[in-house]
């Protein structure tokens, strides 16, 4: 005979499903409100030196973060710090929730450039704050050109003392699933000799994808090595990025991915 569990949901499961839904409500709200307040701010900073815009309008994502963490019980660890080198770096990360775009541009030792689509910038305060902090915005229907848009702006931002961030799925992957990787990232890499750094994470099974709710847990960012372009290929380069980071998927979620 089956059960259908719907029907017959554990007081304790709808108790705690009314708890989560107030927990992100109250996260929603209050990020809400302080998300144009901190965006306006930034503005009136605009004229000091990058670096000090940078770190002032990042502290928005560690607001986040911690926010996220008391009301919503998002904890998280990081491994494999020790693998970031010096010099120019490119990381090609995992993909899966708006959490990661959220921490690593707080988190890493260098600012970030995040390669991303052009209309983000036009989202009132979150975009227009974004636009303060030398991002690569490109237009993905341009083709080669957008690649070239990539390589002028990636190799400036390099020069500049920036690390470029990609993620070579190209959008959010629902837990559990393998997008196709790109390989934009690898060819920026080769082009400019910037070194390239893989990172696993599973920050949708906190945060998954146009979720209202957030769930209590533990991220685990994982860091690999570095990995040199010379005398690589694209294809080659991005398969062992896409290698190391679904091997290492296994290793976080093991009851998730096989």
């Amino acid at each position: 005979m089956l059960f259908n569990s719907s029907r017959h949901e554990p007081e304790e499961s709808v108790s705690g499903g009314h708890f989560l839904f107030l927990r992100s409500l109250s996260f929603t709200l209050i990020w809400g409100t302080f998300t144009p307040l901190w965006a306006c701010f930034c503005f009136m900073t605009c004229w000091l030196p990058y670096r000090k815009r940078y770190y002032i309008t990042s502290r928005w994502n560690v607001f986040t973060i911690w926010l996220l963490k008391s009301l919503c019980g998002v904890q998280y660890q990081i491994k494999g710090m020790e693998h970031l080198p010096e010099g120019p770096v490119i990381l090609l990360s995992k993909h899966q929730s708006a959490w990661e775009t959220i921490f690593l541009l707080a988190n890493m030792p260098s600012p970030l450039s995040f390669v991303l689509k052009k209309e983000l910038l036009y989202i009132p305060f979150f975009g227009w704050a974004l636009g303060l902090l030398r991002m690569i915005p490109i237009d993905r229907n341009q083709g080669t050109n957008a690649f070239r848009q990539l390589v002028r702006k990636g190799s400036q931002r390099l020069k500049e003392g920036q690390w470029i961030i990609i993620f070579p799925e190209g959008t959010r992957i629902p837990v559990g699933e393998k997008g196709k990787y790109h390989n934009g990232g690898s060819r920026l890499a080769i082009k400019t000799g910037a070194k390239v750094v893989p990172i696993a994470l599973n920050a949708g099974e906190c945060w998954p994808k146009g979720s209202f709710i957030k769930k209590p847990g533990m991220i685990t960012v994982s860091i690999g090595k570095a990995i040199s372009p010379a005398n690589r290929t694209p294809d080659d380069l991005t398969q062992e990025v896409e290698d190391w980071i679904e091997s290492e998927m296994r290793n976080i979620s093991p009851d998730i991915y096989r």
